[in-house]
């Protein structure tokens, strides 16, 4: 069975919006490598719809020769959740976009082989997978910095979820890598 796997950016106080904007200083080979291996254990990428359009709007533009993960984020095989989008908006190669019941469509995928499925971004797509019991793994590469501001990945909307911590590792620029599964008790 495949798992869905979340890796975020975030700030000490829970934003993940607009990491470029203050991730980029904590930014080593070490985090290069957390995030390639994410990159190498998955062939499918989840994406919301914001997500989407932002993505789709800069690496069909991109080459490999410019950008070194260009390859990756144009030929990987792209999911996209929306319920506003339509398939005339779908523009980026090797994109499939999912609408309605989301939870059933993404339970069906993960019985398909395969490898694990990658989210980036995507917060409100990462809570609803959550909620509905179908992300497998939460990995957070939490930035010893207050943003201030800022979409956050969990909002106050009354959703209790208990998550236990698999693994952490802290890198030599005070970044914590986090991995949080499901804790089904």
């Amino acid at each position: 069975m495949r798992k869905i796997v979340s890796g975020l950016f975030i700030s000490l106080d829970g934003v993940i919006e607009a990491p470029h904007e203050w991730h980029f200083p904590y930014f080593n080979d070490e985090m290069g490598a957390a995030v390639t291996d994410q990159m190498q254990k998955s062939d499918t990428m989840l994406l919301g719809r914001v997500t989407y359009e932002e993505f789709a709007g800069y690496w069909p533009n991109q080459s490999e020769d410019e950008v070194e993960m260009a390859g990756y984020m144009n030929n990987t095989p792209k999911l996209v959740v929306s319920n506003s989008l339509t398939p005339a908006d779908i523009t980026w190669q090797n994109t499939t976009l999912i609408t309605g019941n989301v939870a059933e469509q993404l339970a069906a995928i993960k019985e398909q082989p395969g490898k694990d499925i990658s989210i980036t971004g995507s917060a409100t797509l990462v809570r609803s997978l959550i909620r509905d019991g179908l992300l497998d793994e939460l990995q957070l590469l939490l930035h010893p910095v207050v943003v201030g501001r800022g979409k956050r990945l969990f909002i106050d909307d009354g959703m209790k979820a208990p998550l236990k911590l698999i693994n952490e590792r802290t890198h030599d620029n005070g970044v914590l890598h986090l991995t949080y599964a499901p804790d089904r008790r």
